[in-house]
């Protein structure tokens, strides 16, 4: 791989497995020096360890808590002291609950949004400010297909994610004029952990085999993308065309939703 990245600092949420350790090594294989944020210690250093072999440079490990914000200002706190810039910044933490909405437990809704939304938001707004100060950066935020197509037993999931794709599109705006970009990924399904905790049935992966994506392919998109002006990556191809047209048809994106897409 080549060097593109040597120099450059990045910060990846949810680092410890999925999208955001996939991000994190492809990162590393460019050059990349990392800083690493998930609640787990032991998969974060495991992912470190790859890493700085990839890269040869220097990988910064901090165990946090994305749905708690004293956690967060904490970790943020380390970070400026050990590092000079930051030049991109993924936030791929988050996790999601495949249940009809009325019988979903109300704290693990409140759990959902402090992880997806909140906490994303309030570390995006630290972790901006430096970038504004240095006159450069890039935010990418992970949402989700599933914040533009509604399927059934998502709607606090979806909701969270509608409000990243939200978030960031305002974001963008607001940012521009300080060179500060902002992208947001909206993939669809993708062979993760994720699927571990929000499809305790099983049978959603085996329904949507035909749209599963790689983590290892769509992190390769990401960092493919960094410093673009690109504002929006929605994966894959059939299903970013089906979102077009949902908002154009929404009447018959919903039938064909019920049909296709609520398989959960």
């Amino acid at each position: 791989m080549s060097d593109s990245l040597r120099d450059k600092v990045v910060v990846v949420t949810g680092a410890s497995s999925g999208i955001g350790r996939s991000v994190a090594l492809q990162a590393a294989e460019r050059g990349a020096n990392l800083i690493l944020l998930a609640r787990r210690e032991e998969k974060l250093l495991e992912v470190a360890a790859e890493a700085k072999e990839l890269s040869g440079s220097e990988v910064i490990v901090l165990p946090t808590d994305m749905g708690r914000a004293d956690q967060i200002e904490a970790s943020f706190k380390q970070i400026i002291q050990k590092v000079k810039h930051i030049d991109f910044l993924v936030n791929a933490a988050g996790f999601g609950d495949f249940e009809n909405f009325l019988d979903q437990n109300p704290q693990l809704v409140t759990n959902m949004f402090q992880v997806n939304v909140l906490g994303l938001m309030y570390f995006t707004r630290l972790i901006a400010r430096i970038m504004i100060d240095q006159n450069h950066g890039q935010v990418i935020n992970i949402g989700s297909i599933a914040g533009k197509i509604p399927t059934t037993k998502s709607a606090a999931y979806s909701a969270s994610k509608a409000a990243v794709i939200q978030f960031s599109n305002v974001l963008r705006l607001e940012l521009s004029p300080f060179n500060v970009k902002v992208m947001t990924v909206n993939p669809g399904p993708v062979y993760t952990n994720f699927f571990n905790r929000a499809d305790k049935t099983g049978n959603y992966v085996q329904n949507v085999q035909a749209f599963m994506l790689d983590p290892d392919d769509v992190a390769w998109q990401i960092v493919h993308y960094f410093g673009s002006n690109k504002r929006e990556l929605n994966l894959p191809i059939s299903l970013a065309i089906f979102a077009k047209l949902y908002n154009l048809c929404p009447t018959i994106g919903d039938y064909l939703s019920l049909i296709f897409g609520s398989k959960k």
